[in-house]
């Protein structure tokens, strides 16, 4: 299964400026803030990780029927590398989950694609 999204990046910075912390807590997880909060666009790897959050619950929701909390997906960076999808719900821990996330000044989108027994589901 496939996921997509796009998202204003605009949108997420009046969503943390208007909600703060709230907002930043209810949707990422601490790792997910700690990374993002080392970028120098911290707002638009945010913003790509609201996409990719979108794109995962998409992907999963057409594949299992099961629609997840954007607190149960987590999207790790590592710096220059790919990003990795970890499912925080546990029925779904082993599910293989690729994304591809891409940002700009004004948008960010992401890809999420579910792989099962070695291929795409």
């Amino acid at each position: 299964m496939i996921g997509v999204d796009i998202v204003s990046n605009e949108r997420i910075k009046k969503a943390v400026e208007r909600f703060g912390e709230r907002f930043l807590k209810r949707i990422y997880t601490p790792l997910e803030l700690e990374y993002c909060k080392k970028q120098a666009d911290w707002i638009a790897c945010l913003s790509a990780r609201w996409a990719g959050k979108e794109a995962v619950l998409k992907a999963v929701y057409q594949s299992k029927g099961i629609v997840l909390k954007f607190s149960e997906i987590e999207i790790l960076g590592d710096f220059g590398k790919p990003a990795k999808v970890r499912l925080l719900r546990e029925e779904l821990k082993d599910l293989q989950v690729l994304i591809s996330l891409s940002h700009e000044r004004e948008y960010s989108v992401a890809i999420s694609y579910i792989i099962t027994n070695g291929g795409f589901l």
